[in-house]
């Protein structure tokens, strides 16, 4: 959507803050030894008291309110009964609508310890957030984020996700555009609007970049196991720095 009144922009603030404290909160609790079902009922408890919705489940009847995957699985982890161990990757998406107006947000972590190559993907994938953000300005090409994502990883020495992509947001979960690549594109000649909405979620691996859907028909997991991680912001754009509605 585009965001294209103060209306607009107070609702989008109001559901970017419940996400980001919900992930806020859910990351709080991560612990050695909970199980992934837990965590979610930590999430769903939050947003139903702030009067939100999760919307993975009123949008697509996903089996959790939030999305937790360990490691090797990247994205759309169900939660259930796997039991976190020290030093496991894990990635909490969040996403919920509150008033008609949606947000969406996720952090990778690593429960109960520090692991060096852990950490430095990590911190990779933190750096390739922060500057695709910069590079989303009103009168830009779209593509411009997609060849900053690309450009970091590359640099750190990690590759992208090819097959998972960032996406418009606003009235729904998803909406045009529809995919916001992590590499670079020359044919996409999209152009970024002012007041448009966005979810820009970097994934970097250091795998080949590739994922395949699990038995349960929601998890998805990099095909040579590899580990990977993700950081995810909602955005409007501006002639400027972008409004981060969940930071």
């Amino acid at each position: 959507m585009t965001a294209d009144s103060i209306n607009d922009i107070q609702h989008l603030k109001a559901i970017g803050r419940i996400c980001a404290e919900t992930l806020r909160k859910m990351q709080g609790y991560v612990r050695a030894g909970m199980r992934t079902r837990e965590l979610d009922g930590i999430g769903r408890a939050f947003l139903e008291t702030e009067g939100a919705r999760s919307a993975p489940q009123a949008m697509y009847k996903f089996p959790g309110a939030t999305c937790i995957s360990v490691s090797p699985v990247i994205a759309h982890g169900i939660p259930n009964d796997h039991v976190l161990r020290e030093g496991e990757l894990i990635h909490i998406d969040v996403s919920a609508e509150l008033n008609g107006y949606y947000a969406d947000t996720g952090a990778s972590m690593i429960v109960s310890k520090s692991e060096r190559n852990l950490e430095r993907l990590l911190d990779a994938t933190k750096a390739a957030l922060t500057k695709a953000l910069r590079a989303a300005k009103a009168g830009s090409p779209l593509n411009g984020i997609s060849r900053t994502v690309q450009n970091e990883a590359r640099k750190r020495g990690y590759n992208v996700i090819y097959d998972l992509t960032g996406h418009g947001i606003g009235r729904k979960l998803h909406e045009d555009p529809r995919e916001i690549l992590n590499y670079y594109d020359p044919k996409d000649r999209r152009i970024l609007n002012e007041g448009l909405v966005l979810a820009i979620e970097p994934f970097l691996t250091t795998g080949v970049g590739r994922v395949v859907e699990e038995r349960d028909g929601w998890s998805l997991r990099t095909t040579d196991n590899a580990i990977a991680a993700q950081f995810e912001h909602t955005v409007i754009v501006t002639k400027n720095e972008p409004i981060i509605l969940t930071l």
